[in-house]
C-alpha cells in the first residue's frame, strides 16, 4: 500500500465517522417528524447511505433522510391516513422511479429547474418544519400540517411543559451558540442530543422522549398496498421520486464543486433509487443526498466512495449496540436540531438580493413558498416551473423583432426584362425575423401578412432566428400558402441547420427547395430573375 493510498483511507475514516456523527441526531429527528418513528430515520440512513455510497455516481456523497424528503414523506403517510405500509409501497416505488429516470438518462434535465422554484420551494420546506416543530418544542404534541400547526399556537400558553422548556432552551443555545472551535470538534446537534438527555435524566425532568426503538437488526417485511388507492400512491411516489432526484443531483453539484471532479448524474439516480428501494423492505423513510453532511465528509477527508461506507456502517454499530439510549431522548431536543435545519433550508442567498431581483423571479419564488407551505409541495413545483416558463416566453416574446422592409430594385440592374418596361425600378418585400421563431412569436408574424401583400416577391429573412419549432413552422407554410394564392412568390432565407429541419418537416410540399436559401445575397439574385415572369412560380 502507497503512501497516497494510505492518506486516502484514513481521510475516508475521519470523513465517514464525521458524518456518521452528525447523520445520527438528524435521522433520529427525521425519523420522528415523519410520523413514523426515530428507528425509521436510523433504517433509512443505514440501507440509503451504504446502497448510494457503493453504487452512486457521486463518490463523496453521503445518502440519507433529509428535510425535503422527511416533509413529504409526513404528507403521504397523512395521505394514507398513518398507514405505514401505504407509505413503504410508496417509498419502494419512489426507488424504482429513480432507477427509471436513471436509466432514461434524465438527469441532466434536473440542472434546467429554474433557480427561483428551488429557492421558493427549498425555503418553505425550511419554514414548515420550523412550524411543524414549535409544539414538540414546548412539550406539546406536535401537528400534521403547517396550516394546522399554526392553528394551534393559541392553545401553546395552555398546554405547555416547564420541563420541556428548560430542555429546548438549552438545546436551542447549544446549536445556535457554540463556538465554532467547539462545534469543529463536535457537531452541535450531537452535543445537544448527548448533553440535553443527560442534563433531563439528571435533573428528572418530565417532558416526552422518542421512546423505545427496537434494538438490533430490522425485520424484513414486504410492502403492500390497496388497489383503490393506486392513483394517490403512484402520485406520492413520483412527487418523492422527482423531489430526491433534484434533492441528490443538486447534492452532487456542491460536490463537484469541493472535490474538482465530475458526478454521473444517471448513475447517482440509480444508486439513490435502489437505495431507496431496500429501504422500504425494512421500514425506512425515503432520503436523498444530503448537503451538509456530504460537504463534512470532503472537508473531514473524505475522498473515495469507503467514506460513505464506513458512514452507515458506523450507524448501523450505535443501532445495534446503543438502541436502547435513544429512547430517553427527549423530544424537545429533536425539535431544537429540526429548527436549525429548518433555518439553515431557507435560501438566504435569495433573501440577500430579494430589492434587487427580477420581479418575474420575485414572483415566481414566492408563489412556490407559498404553495409549498399551504397548499402542496409538488403542486407548488409543478406550478413554479410551470409560471417561470410562461414568464420566460413572455420575455422571449418580448425580444423578438419582425419587420417588413421593401428593397428597391433599379431597372437597369435587369437586362432583356420586358414585363416591367417603362418602370424605372421595382421593390422586393424582405420580411426579416430577428430572434427565436417559436409560439410565443408566430402571432406576431401572423398579424404582418397584410404589410406583405401588394409585391410580385417576399423574402423572408430568417438568418437571425436561432430556432424554429412546430409553432414556427405551421405558421410559416400557413403565410407561404397565402402568399402564394395571391400570387407572389416566397423566397426563405435560413441557416443550414434550420434549412435541414424544414425539408425534414416537409416544407418542400408547399415551397421549391430552389426558393430555400442559404445567403440573403444569393435570394435578392434570385428573385431579379423571377420578377419578370408572367406567372409566378414557386
Amino acid at each position: 500500500m502507497g503512501p497516497a493510498t494510505y492518506r486516502k483511507i484514513i481521510g475516508d475514516i475521519f470523513g465517514g465517522v464525521t458524518a456518521s456523527v452528525i447523520a445520527l441526531p438528524l435521522a433520529l429527528a427525521f425519523g420522528v417528524a415523519s410520523g413514523v418513528g426515530a428507528q425509521a430515520g436510523i433504517y433509512g440512513a443505514i440501507i440509503l447511505g451504504f446502497v448510494a455510497s457503493l453504487i452512486g455516481g457521486t463518490k463523496v456523497q453521503i445518502s440519507g433522510p433529509t428535510g425535503p424528503m422527511t416533509i413529504v414523506a409526513a404528507s403521504t403517510l397523512v395521505l394514507f391516513h398513518g398507514d405505514v405500509s401505504m407509505l413503504m409501497a410508496a417509498v419502494l416505488l419512489t426507488g424504482l422511479f429513480q432507477i427509471l429516470l436513471g436509466v432514461l438518462k434524465v438527469g441532466k434535465f434536473v440542472k434546467f429547474v429554474p433557480y427561483p422554484v428551488i429557492s421558493g420551494f427549498m425555503s418553505g420546506i425550511g419554514i414548515i418544519i420550523i412550524l411543524l416543530q414549535i409544539n414538540p418544542l414546548f412539550g406539546i404534541e406536535g401537528e400534521k400540517s403547517p396550516l394546522q400547526a399554526v392553528a394551534s399556537f393559541g392553545n401553546i400558553w395552555s398546554m405547555f411543559q416547564t420541563d420541556a422548556i428548560y430542555a429546548s432552551v438549552l438545546a436551542l443555545l447549544i446549536v445556535f451558540f457554540t463556538p465554532k472551535k467547539i462545534s469543529r470538534i463536535i457537531p452541535t446537534p450531537l452535543l445537544a442530543l448527548v448533553a440535553v438527555t443527560i442534563f433531563s435524566q439528571l435533573a428528572g425532568l418530565q417532558l416526552p422522549t422518542i421512546g423505545r426503538i427496537p434494538n438490533g437488526l430490522p425485520a424484513i417485511s414486504f410492502p403492500s398496498f390497496n388497489l383503490s388507492q393506486t392513483s394517490i400512491l403512484i402520485t406520492a411516489a413520483m412527487s418523492l421520486a422527482i423531489l430526491g432526484a433534484i434533492d441528490s443531483l443538486l447534492t452532487s453539484l456542491v460536490a463537484d464543486s469541493l472535490t474538482k471532479t465530475e458526478h454521473n448524474s444517471n448513475r447517482e439516480l440509480i444508486g439513490q433509487g435502489l437505495g431507496n428501494t431496500l429501504t422500504a423492505f425494512v421500514g425506512g423513510i425515503p432520503g436523498a443526498g444530503a448537503t451538509m453532511r456530504t460537504v463534512v465528509n470532503v472537508k473531514s477527508g473524505g475522498t473515495t466512495r469507503l467514506s460513505g461506507i464506513i458512514h452507515a456502517l458506523i450507524l448501523l454499530g450505535i443501532l445495534l449496540g446503543l438502541g436502547k439510549f435513544a429512547a430517553i431522548v427527549p423530544m424537545a431536543v429533536l425539535a431544537a436540531i429540526l429548527i436549525k435545519v429548518g433555518l439553515d433550508i431557507v435560501d438566504y442567498r435569495f433573501i440577500k438580493i430579494i430589492k434587487k431581483a427580477p420581479k418575474h423571479d420575485l414572483v415566481v419564488m414566492f408563489t412556490v413558498l407559498f404553495l409549498t407551505v399551504f397548499v402542496d409541495l409538488i403542486v407548488a413545483v409543478g406550478v413554479g416551473v410551470v409560471l417561470a416558463s410562461v414568464l420566460l416566453t413572455v420575455r422571449m416574446t418580448g425580444q423578438v423583432n419582425s419587420s417588413v422592409n421593401d428593397i428597391e430594385i433599379p431597372v437597369r440592374d435587369i437586362e432583356n426584362c420586358t414585363n416591367i418596361s417603362g418602370e424605372k425600378s421595382f421593390n422586393i418585400r424582405v420580411v426579416d425575423i430577428d430572434g427565436p421563431f417559436f409560439f410565443g412569436s408566430t402571432s406576431q408574424l401572423v398579424g404582418q401578412v397584410g404589410a406583405m401583400l401588394g409585391t410580385k416577391i417576399v423574402i423572408f429573412n430568417c438568418l437571425k432566428v436561432p430556432f424554429i419549432d412546430l409553432s414556427g413552422f405551421f405558421a410559416l407554410g400557413e403565410i407561404i400558402l397565402k402568399l402564394k394564392a395571391n400570387d407572389i412568390i416566397p423566397f426563405v432565407v435560413v441557416s443550414d441547420e434550420i434549412r435541414k429541419k424544414l425539408i425534414r418537416l416537409e416544407i418542400l410540399s408547399i415551397l421549391s427547395e430552389k426558393h430555400i436559401y442559404l445567403s440573403f445575397d444569393m435570394a435578392v439574385d434570385h428573385a431579379r430573375d423571377h420578377v419578370c415572369e408572367d406567372r409566378p412560380q414557386g
